[in-house]
C-alpha cells in the first residue's frame, strides 16, 4: 500500500514540474469557461436612437440561446449617443470588460475616434453599421458586412443620369461630418468622367479637402451642410440655392446623407418652399424611422432610399429567420443587426467545427479570403474585407419602402419643369 502511494507522490510530482515548465496559455479576453462576450458600442439613448436600438435587436436575437464549444454568445451593448468623445469613453470601458470583439457599432464619426483605440489593442471590428471609406479596409483588423455609401449613392446617380437628370443637377445635403463627407466622396466618384460636372467635381473636391468636422463647408459647391445631432435645415437649404443662382443651373436630386430626423426635416423645410427636388438618402438614415418622420411631417413622394439588405418580403432564409426571432422589432436597421449576429455565429461555429480555439486571429481566418453563404446571402471577401456588395433601390410610400420602379422619373421630373417659388 505504501508503494502505491508513494508511485501517486512520484508521478503528480512529475506533472507538476512538467506543468511548471509548459507555456502559460492566457486565454483570449472574451472568452471564458462559460461565455463569449461580444461589445457594441450604439446610440441607444441619444438623437438617432433608432439606429443604436434596431442594431441591438438585431444582433441580441440572432445570438439569443445561442452556444459555441459549450460557452453561451453574449452582447455586451454601450450607449454613445452617437458623439464622438462619448464613443471613446464606451469603447475603453469595454475593452477593460475583455470583450473579444466589437461588432455593430452605429456610426462614421464615432467609429472614426474608436477604430485606432481597437488597432491599438489589436481587438476586431465587426459588421460596423456604416458604409465609410474609413473601414474599407482601413487600418487594423476590420470585417465589414454592408455595401459601402460610395456603391449606395453611385447607383443612385447613375440610374438619375440615365433618367436624364444632368450631372450639373445633382445636389447634396449631407451631415458636416466624416459620415457626410463619405457620402460627398461617393457623389464625386460617380460625377468624375463626366464632361459637364468638372466644375461640380472640382468643387465637390475643395469641400472635400477642408480639414475637420463641423467646420464651415455651405457656400462652396452644390452641397448644403447641417450639424450632427441638430435639425436646423436652412442654412443648408440656403447654400444648394446660392450654388442655383451663382451658376445659372438647377438641382433636381438631392443626394442627402444624414439621420433619419434631419433628414426628413430637410425635406419639410424645401418642400414648403416649394422646391420640386427629388431626394434620395443612403441606408444608415434608417428606413423605418425615416418612414414614419416622412409621415409626421405629411411627405408624399419623390424620396428613394438605397437599402443593404433584402426586403422583407424577399425568400431569402435569412431574412424569414430575422423575421421570426425578432417578431414586432423587425426592421431594416434590426435585419441588418441579425445578419451581423449570424456572421460572427459562422466565424465562432467554424472555429468550433475545425476544432480550433476561440481566438482573434483564429476568428479572422474565418473571413479573410473566404466565400460563403449566410442564409441564402452571398458573403464574398475573397479580394476585400466587405461581405457583400448588395444594394437595392426603394422609394417612398406612407405604409412601407417599396422597390423602385423605372417609371417614376418621368413623373417626378415633370413638376422640375416650373420655376420653383422663390424663397
Amino acid at each position: 500500500m505504501k508503494s502505491k502511494n508513494k508511485l501517486y507522490v512520484t508521478i503528480a510530482g512529475i506533472l507538476s514540474l512538467l506543468s511548471s515548465l509548459l507555456p502559460t496559455v492566457q486565454a483570449e479576453d472574451g472568452v471564458t469557461d462559460t461565455e463569449i462576450i461580444i461589445g457594441g458600442v450604439l446610440d441607444l439613448e441619444g438623437r438617432s436612437s433608432g439606429l443604436g436600438l434596431g442594431m441591438k435587436a438585431g444582433i441580441e436575437a440572432a445570438l439569443q440561446n445561442q452556444t459555441v464549444a459549450g460557452r453561451n454568445v453574449r452582447f455586451l451593448p454601450a450607449n454613445d449617443s452617437y458623439t464622438p468623445d462619448k464613443a471613446v469613453a464606451a469603447t475603453q470601458q469595454l475593452i477593460e470588460q475583455k470583450v473579444l470583439l466589437f461588432a455593430g457599432n452605429v456610426g462614421t464619426p464615432t467609429a472614426k475616434v474608436v477604430l485606432p483605440l481597437l488597432e491599438a489593442q489589436q481587438i476586431p471590428a465587426v459588421g460596423f453599421f456604416t458604409g465609410a471609406g474609413l473601414l474599407r479596409p482601413g487600418k487594423g483588423d476590420i470585417i465589414n458586412f454592408r455595401a459601402s455609401y460610395v456603391q449606395e449613392t453611385k447607383r443612385v446617380i447613375d440610374a438619375a443620369l440615365q433618367n436624364g437628370i444632368k450631372p450639373t443637377e445633382v445636389c447634396a445635403y449631407v451631415q458636416n461630418d466624416a459620415y457626410g463627407m463619405a457620402g460627398v466622396q461617393g457623389i464625386k466618384e460617380a460625377l468624375q468622367g463626366q464632361e459637364s460636372a468638372k466644375e461640380t467635381v472640382a468643387a465637390i473636391e475643395k469641400v472635400l479637402t477642408l480639414p475637420g468636422d463641423d467646420i464651415p463647408r455651405n457656400g462652396i459647391a452644390p452641397v448644403g451642410t447641417y450639424t450632427r445631432n441638430t435639425f436646423i435645415a436652412r442654412e443648408g437649404y440656403d447654400s444648394l440655392k446660392t450654388w442655383e443662382t451663382s451658376h445659372n443651373t438647377r438641382c433636381k436630386l438631392i443626394v442627402s446623407v444624414g439621420t433619419y430626423e434631419a433628414i426628413a426635416r430637410f425635406i419639410a423645410y424645401a418642400n414648403s418652399k416649394a422646391e420640386p427636388w427629388i431626394f434620395s438618402a443612403v441606408s444608415f438614415t434608417g428606413a423605418d424611422d425615416f418612414r414614419k418622420t416622412l409621415n409626421k411631417f405629411n411627405i408624399k413622394d419623390r424620396i428613394i432610399m438605397t437599402q443593404v439588405v433584402p426586403l422583407p418580403d424577399s425568400e431569402l432564409p435569412i431574412v424569414q429567420e430575422a423575421r421570426n426571432a425578432l417578431g414586432k422589432n423587425y426592421g431594416y436597421v434590426s435585419q441588418e443587426g441579425y445578419i451581423v449576429g449570424k456572421l460572427l455565429l459562422h466565424g465562432l461555429r467554424k472555429l468550433e467545427t475545425d476544432n480550433k480555439p476561440i481566438t482573434r486571429a483564429n476568428l479572422l481566418t474565418t473571413f479573410k479570403g473566404q466565400q460563403f453563404d449566410l442564409g441564402g446571402l452571398n458573403m464574398d471577401f475573397t479580394n476585400d474585407n466587405q461581405g457583400s456588395d448588395f444594394v437595392v433601390m426603394t422609394q417612398y410610400s406612407p405604409d412601407k419602402w417599396q422597390a423602385l420602379q423605372d417609371s417614376v422619373w418621368n413623373a417626378w421630373l415633370a413638376p422640375q419643369q416650373k420655376t420653383p417659388q422663390a424663397d
